[in-house]
């Protein structure tokens, strides 16, 4: 039994939700990882991220972003609204969390308060999940015919550099 690790790393963009088609990556990843059958576990660890599986749909917006994932968002925008403001329309986050955040040193996490204003970001990216694991037979990822693989990151507060964890476990050629 082996085990591969990799990294993507993806530049989100401000103001909406940043969708990216990751699946010729992971495939990649696959490849050179030279596991012929097992599984591809496909994870962020960013908390107002989702990792996950659907058909690609080809018609884009002028954004380009896919029909379906357009639908989405407008499914999503209706339960759960974008946070323009503290304290409406989420109680979220609340004093002791911004406190926490206001003495963060990292650059990817600037000490503005305004950035803390995504628990829409946080509360979508629950619903969709952090990850999904995809089967691997004869080198080659089980997506189907249509199925690919997504990456998007629901806060709109800023762009970002985010990771995408690629772990592959199975039995080498």
């Amino acid at each position: 039994m082996s085990v591969y690790f990799e990294n993507l790393e993806i530049k989100t963009v401000a103001g909406r939700p940043s969708y990216h088609m990751i699946t010729n990556q992971v495939q990649e990843v696959v490849k050179k990882s030279n596991i012929k059958n097992g599984i591809c576990l496909i994870q962020t660890t960013h908390t107002t991220c989702s990792i996950y599986y659907d058909e690609y749909m080809h018609d884009k917006n002028f954004y380009g972003d896919d029909f379906l994932q357009v639908d989405l968002n407008q499914i999503l925008d209706k339960m759960v609204p974008r946070q323009m403001t503290e304290n409406s329309p989420y109680i979220s986050p609340g004093p002791q969390h911004i406190a926490y955040g206001m003495k963060k040193k990292d650059p990817d996490y600037p000490a503005k308060e305004w950035t803390m204003l995504n628990t829409d970001g946080h509360l979508r990216s629950d619903l969709l999940g952090s990850n999904v694991t995809v089967g691997v037979k004869n080198g080659a990822l089980l997506t189907g015919a249509v199925g690919s693989i997504y990456f998007v990151d629901f806060d709109q507060t800023r762009e970002r550099n985010r990771q995408v964890n690629i772990v592959i476990i199975g039995e080498k050629e």
